[in-house]
């Protein structure tokens, strides 16, 4: 992990820090995609949810894409642009909203779009509806992640396709990848075109989805290129994409402080933070997050499993090694935490969540929102 030059003596602990700075050289490198290629690029909210940033992002971004009626309506307010919405299932209460305020709307069912087909139709703004399939291809190898699992709930497999055809339907979204390369893109689309091609002559607009590392330093962006053009260029449509954590890939950082040291066989390092409350990922994928001054167990003098202060026996952030003790009081920070970190922390055992910081491209720090025992009471 690379340094922050984050001034940490002076920031709340806990404390999410989105760096302005680097979610622009993010949306930089997505709009030329967009240049090159004629894409349209939607932000996954379900990934990063900062609506502060909003007018920021809607600047180089075509608007917003959802996973339910309160993350439409947020993209919407805040950020204006397009909003697009897919959901496994719709309630009616909700799609009674969703038909005023979207511009897509993809469905993943026949029978769902059966039953609001009417509903969107005569709705007073124009909507596009779109299908989701199944291409039954995927390279994700974490089961918990895969859309084309045996059993999966997610889109339309083409015997049903082929079976129902898509009239009246504008477009045709799939999205079968999880933080990976554009290699796995171009074996996917070049699947989509063989399988699917018949059905992409009858559209509109292609949506690729998520899942795609684009702001990586190791992603290949001429092969994205290359796969957004087979199907625009073959099938005439629109094409979109749908990143959330692209646009705040490595721009945020959560700001800890050692509570207590203990020792039980191995030196423990209790902190204000919680894996379990603010970065839910690190227990759920599971995964290591990123330590500045921060090594592998034993690659420096001193090692330390750093853990958190609920009452869950597992709520443990990994081991750690470093050049000097630990003691209470230092500050440590993990990197990459802008992404799915706000938008699934929890307040267990009245943990509170950590404040928002926002280091602007003025190198200075700006407090977007301080938590309470009101925002823990709130939810009860």
């Amino acid at each position: 992990m690379e340094k922050s030059n984050l001034k940490v003596s002076s920031l709340p602990t806990p404390c999410y820090v989105v760096d302005e700075g680097l979610i622009l050289k993010n949306l930089e490198i997505l709009y030329n995609v967009s240049e090159r290629t004629g894409a349209k690029i939607l932000l996954a909210q379900k990934a990063f949810s900062m609506y502060e940033l909003y007018p920021l992002i809607g600047r180089y971004l075509s608007g917003t894409t959802a996973s339910s009626l309160f993350e439409a309506r947020l993209g919407y307010e805040e950020m204006g642009g397009e909003t697009h919405v897919f959901a496994p299932a719709y309630k009616e209460s909700d799609m009674d909203e969703l038909v005023k305020i979207c511009d897509h709307i993809v469905f993943n069912s026949f029978s769902q779009w059966d039953k609001y087909r009417d509903k969107v139709k005569s709705a007073e703004r124009e909507i596009e509806c779109g299908l989701r399939i199944n291409p039954e291809y995927s390279e994700i190898e974490t089961e918990i992640y895969n859309p084309c699992a045996e059993g999966s709930r997610m889109g339309v497999k083409l015997d049903e396709l082929k079976k129902h055809g898509i009239d009246g339907l504008d477009g045709i979204h799939f999205h079968t990848m999880c933080e990976q390369n554009s290699d796995v893109l171009w074996r996917t689309v070049q699947i989509i075109d063989e399988e699917f091609g018949e059905f992409l002559k009858q559209v509109k607009w292609v949506n690729f989805g998520g899942g795609h590392h684009i702001t990586r330093s190791d992603y290949d962006i001429d092969t994205l290129v290359r796969s957004i053009e087979l199907i625009r260029d073959k099938y005439g449509v629109q094409v979109y994409l749908e990143p959330g954590e692209a646009v705040a890939l490595n721009a945020g950082y959560l700001v800890s402080e050692v509570l207590d040291i203990v020792n039980n066989g191995i030196d423990i390092a209790i902190l204000d933070t919680s894996a379990a409350c603010h970065m839910p990922d690190v227990l759920e994928a599971p995964y290591r997050p990123p330590l500045e001054d921060g090594g592998e167990p034993g690659e420096k003098k001193y090692t330390y499993r750093l853990s958190c202060p609920t009452c869950l026996a597992g709520d443990v952030i990994g081991d750690y090694s470093f050049d000097e003790p630990l003691k209470p009081g230092d500050r440590l920070i993990f990197g990459d935490m802008a992404i799915y970190t706000m938008v699934k922390n929890n307040t267990f055992n009245g943990i509170n969540l950590p404040s928002i910081i926002l280091k602007t491209t003025d190198d200075e720090y700006r407090l977007i929102k301080e938590f309470g025992y009101e925002d823990f009471k709130a939810r009860l």
